[in-house]
């Protein structure tokens, strides 16, 4: 038994529409954009945390003396003051990421204290911490509705 040769295939023309970028793979739960205040010099910092562990991405600011992280879903916004304004509340930032292990590893590298607190419910995990600029933040991870 012989194969016959194919006729009739043609090369796929190559796809001339732009690539759309992948989002990062970090999630704010927040309803829109988040904006908190940071006192001036702690934008490298900042980068660390947020970019470097977090895996937020860094968007140039249309307007000086703000330092924008992107989200799949939203963006943290950080007003760069003189000096922190008093704190209004205690809320804390939620952040989710793809792996709390990976996360809670990173933390260690970058030996940043934080707690690991336990919900209410059956294997609800997070991570707490504070950010440069002092902010609470709460690390929890993604759960994939089936």
């Amino acid at each position: 038994m012989e194969l016959a040769e194919p006729t009739g295939f043609t090369q796929a023309a190559p796809d001339r529409r732009p690539l759309m970028p992948e989002p990062p793979p970090v999630r704010l739960l927040a309803v829109e954009d988040v904006r908190l205040p940071a006192a001036t010099g702690l934008e490298k910092r900042l980068d660390v945390f947020y970019v470097d562990l977090l895996e937020f991405e860094r968007e140039p600011a249309a307007e000086t003396g703000v330092v924008i992280y992107k989200a799949e879903n939203a963006r943290l916004r950080f007003d760069v003051v003189e000096t922190q304004p008093p704190r209004q509340d205690y809320r804390s930032v939620v952040v989710e990421v793809q792996s709390l292990a990976d996360a809670e590893l990173k933390l260690i590298e970058q030996e940043l204290e934080y707690e690991r607190m336990r919900g209410v419910t059956p294997g609800e995990e997070s991570l707490f911490v504070r950010d440069p600029a002092g902010h609470c933040i709460s690390i929890v991870e993604r759960r994939e509705l089936m």
